[in-house]
């Protein structure tokens, strides 16, 4: 059986690291070996960046409410507290849009919640 060599294989590899380290400043897009470090280095940023994006929204998501809540003299949790004790089941996400777009539909979810407590 003849011999196989890694070549093939080898410039496969270097190729996919360089392609992904495209647009990176200086030697790190031409370089294999500091391509290859960019390039797992960024990979973990955009996993933790996954993760965090998560967080983020919610946390904005929540101060949008809170402004809303505050303009109807009611603080966040007592208005979520309400809200469960109502039975509404909105998001925060869509509650955040509400607060935003339609403030006087938010006043009549904030006197809904007022009138559970």
């Amino acid at each position: 059986m003849a011999r196989v060599k890694g070549a093939l294989a080898t410039r496969k590899r270097r190729k996919k690291v360089l392609k992904l380290a495209k647009g990176y400043w200086g030697a790190k897009s031409k370089h294999f070996k500091m391509a290859k470090e960019a390039v797992m280095k960024s990979g973990n940023y955009a996993y933790i960046g996954r993760k965090q994006k998560k967080r983020d929204f919610r946390r904005l998501w929540i101060t949008r409410i809170s402004a809303g809540c505050k303009a109807n003299g009611m603080n966040y949790s007592t208005f979520m507290n309400g809200l469960k004790k109502a039975g509404i089941t909105l998001n925060r996400k869509m509650l955040s849009e509400i607060a935003i777009a339609d403030a006087a539909g938010f006043t009549a979810l904030v006197e809904k919640a007022k009138a559970a407590l």
